[in-house]
């Protein structure tokens, strides 16, 4: 495929199905078996975007059933080097209520059984995973929040669950007693199949809700899917405005660590 130019990637989590009204469906056959859906590449101000629901277009992939090494091979023979992708979060912080918009710079992985990785031999390759969100993107995402006047907090470590249920009490009061931010179910491996592809990838976590372990107190509600799709819903418009106005400002690659990922990273 034809990868001239410059083509920002975006994934639609939980709620967004859509990104773009005038779009070219293209359909990728990858080494990892068939993508979420076809990647959709359409213009937002003269610049190019591929767009896909990561859950599938009917929402019919649970986070650990989603094929995430297809997905990412798929953006990148449609020929984008950048990648954004949102997603819903539960707060394991009192100070992060729902609404507000957390721009990742970390993870932590609690998942299982997912295929996580492009180099399962011969060829032994370490990618570093120290920062695994790319930097410049995250700026880019912060500005253009500071000037919507989204509350927006930089950086924050997002904690990965399997899926599908979601945490029990003991367990989100774990992971809040961590020092961790957000609780999560798609950041990994998306987000790190990116950096093994030498793609550069930001987090837009949206939260949508209080994880179970804040909810002694009696006037947070119980986490559950309507009221964090609820949620999510609400600030959709929000989101769209943050990717609108933010895609333009996505330059081509620089030749930062999410480019250079794999130069050191191979045993000879």
């Amino acid at each position: 495929m034809d990868s001239a130019g410059n083509v920002i990637g975006v994934f639609g989590g939980s709620g967004l199905y859509r990104l773009l009204d005038e779009v070219e469906e293209v359909r990728i056959d990858t080494p990892y078996g068939s993508p979420s859906a076809p990647v959709r590449i359409g213009e937002i101000d003269g610049t190019r975007v591929a767009f896909m629901p990561r859950h599938g277009d009917g929402h019919d992939l649970p986070p650990h059933r989603v094929n995430y090494r297809a997905n990412l091979w798929a953006m990148r023979e449609a020929g984008v080097t950048r990648v954004i992708g949102p997603s819903a979060c539960g707060s394991l912080k009192r100070d992060l209520a729902p609404g507000t918009f957390l721009v990742a710079d970390q993870f932590v992985d609690r998942t299982h059984g997912r295929p996580d990785t492009y180099f399962d031999g011969p060829e032994t390759t370490h990618v570093s995973a120290a920062d695994p969100y790319c930097p410049s993107l995250r700026e880019t995402l912060l500005g253009v929040a500071r000037e919507l006047e989204i509350p927006a907090v930089d950086g924050g470590t997002v904690v990965v669950i399997q899926g599908p249920r979601f945490s029990t009490r003991a367990e989100s009061r774990w992971f809040s007693g961590l020092g961790w931010d957000v609780v999560n179910m798609t950041q990994y491996p998306e987000a790190w199949l990116a950096r093994e592809l030498e793609l550069c990838y930001a987090n837009v976590s949206l939260v949508t809700d209080y994880d179970v372990g804040l909810e002694d107190d009696p006037a947070v509600e119980p986490v559950s899917a309507e009221a964090a799709f609820r949620v999510f819903s609400e600030n959709l418009d929000r989101l769209r405005a943050l990717l609108f106005r933010a895609v333009p400002r996505i330059g081509p690659q620089p030749d930062d660590i999410c480019a250079k990922a794999r130069a050191s990273a191979v045993v000879l």
